[in-house]
């Protein structure tokens, strides 16, 4: 792990009402980011929502642009977004994870005023923390499919120089 100790925040937008009711990311049923980050090989089985804090043993943290919970991400203002970013900033200045994964690139843009922005590896970085914007796992982004958001989630997991995740925690030999 980086010497902030994450290899990888993830950064969702902002808590859904599920997520808000329940205290775990992204816990409404049909969201999925739980099972795009098992597919993609950061975590060596599904984890359930509740389950959230076993990402810490994975070197992975989880955190939201937004803290105001809404029934959909299009509910939250422009300043919002702006003001999640500049507190977001300074989250990530504190723990300096080796990358921030903005999940949903929209979110990304409007946070931090890049229009342009595009799924992937983005050129700003936050102090040493590199960020890569990834496609919102939310069941209304019907745009990318299961398979292709775990491809995406999976080039992410390889630049943070992580292997796939196996069974028990001690890194067997694989390939």
């Amino acid at each position: 792990m980086a010497e902030g100790g994450l290899a990888v925040l993830f950064c969702g937008i902002n808590p859904g009402l599920m997520t808000a009711a329940t205290g775990h990311h992204f816990a409404r049923p049909g969201n999925r980011f739980w099972p795009v980050l098992h597919r993609s090989g950061f975590t060596p089985r599904l984890l359930r929502p509740d389950e959230q804090d076993e990402l810490l043993s994975y070197g992975l943290g989880i955190t939201n642009v937004v803290a105001r919970p809404t029934a959909r991400a299009d509910e939250l203002s422009r300043e919002e977004y702006v003001e999640g970013g500049r507190l977001l900033t300074a989250k990530v200045l504190r723990l300096k994870p080796r990358w921030l994964a903005v999940v949903g690139v929209t979110a990304y843009r409007t946070a931090f005023g890049e229009p342009k922005a595009a799924i992937g590896p983005q050129e700003r970085t936050i102090g040493e923390t590199r960020i890569w914007a990834l496609p919102n796992p939310s069941g209304l982004n019907a745009h990318w499919t299961a398979e292709t958001m775990a491809e995406e989630y999976a080039r992410l997991r390889v630049a943070a120089g992580l292997p796939p995740a196996t069974d028990p925690p001690e890194d067997a030999h694989g390939s």
